[in-house]
């Protein structure tokens, strides 16, 4: 298993954001977290990165633990985090954002073969390489910021809400290019609230309220659950 999270807790502050989580995500694998907004699926990602500090429980990666390390050691094995809001460097080109994402020893070295990589995935980011990041529409600057991910040479990209505030046409984009970049053998960690979009791409998903995992199965048994088309797929 190249992920696993056993019995994860998490709190910010005195406040428990998620309690016992256990998820796996296999080489290869493209894995769904789903749930509605508050019920722990960003807090289970900035776990996984170090950006929030275990409770409880355990996780591993390739057969690290990874609980003590700090946030940059656990990118460094091959874990790339496209966060929420994108949050490119607005007053920096594409190409330098994309370069910003090459930091690691891993990855420096594969820089040009990278970027090559990814102007292959996303054209339009060849296009404008030397636009400021900031001048560009929001669908842009998530093809940028799941660009800057692949330049890490990940085994495991973990992408909360890709498609968050983009036009449907630009969802429809997103989302084809995420299936291109899991057909190239990258592991994928799906944070969306499109649950039906999501159950399309990935072959697993487990399903998140209050903190703590309340389902789990392959999508399509997840996608003919009356309790999830109830609740995710307004049917």
């Amino acid at each position: 298993m190249l992920l696993e999270l056993d019995g994860v807790s998490a709190s910010y502050g005195s406040v428990p954001a998620i309690g016992r989580v256990s998820i796996m995500v296999g080489e290869g694998e493209a894995v769904g977290l789903l749930g509605a907004n508050g019920a722990g699926k960003s807090t289970t990602l900035r776990a996984i990165s170090g950006l929030v500090r275990l409770s409880a429980g355990s996780i591993t990666f390739d057969g690290t633990r990874l609980a003590a390390m700090a946030p940059h050691k656990i990118s460094e094995l091959g874990i790339a985090h496209v966060p929420e809001g994108r949050q490119v460097f607005p007053e920096m080109s594409v190409q330098e954002n994309l370069e910003v994402g090459s930091y690691a020893p891993r990855a420096k070295p594969e820089r040009a073969r990278s970027l090559e990589l990814v102007y292959g995935i996303f054209p339009r980011l060849a296009e404008r390489r030397r636009q400021l990041a900031g001048t560009m529409s929001g669908g842009e600057q998530q093809m940028l910021a799941v660009g800057r991910g692949l330049m890490l040479k990940p085994r495991l990209l973990m992408l909360d809400e890709p498609s968050l505030g983009l036009a449907p046409v630009m969802t429809d984009v997103t989302f084809e290019k995420i299936q291109e970049i899991h057909k190239l053998g990258t592991a994928i960690l799906l944070v969306e609230q499109n649950v039906s979009r999501a159950l399309t791409l990935v072959a697993r998903a487990y399903v998140l309220e209050s903190g703590r995992v309340i389902m789990q199965g392959k999508s399509a048994e997840l996608a003919n659950n009356k309790d999830v088309q109830t609740a995710y797929l307004g049917i």
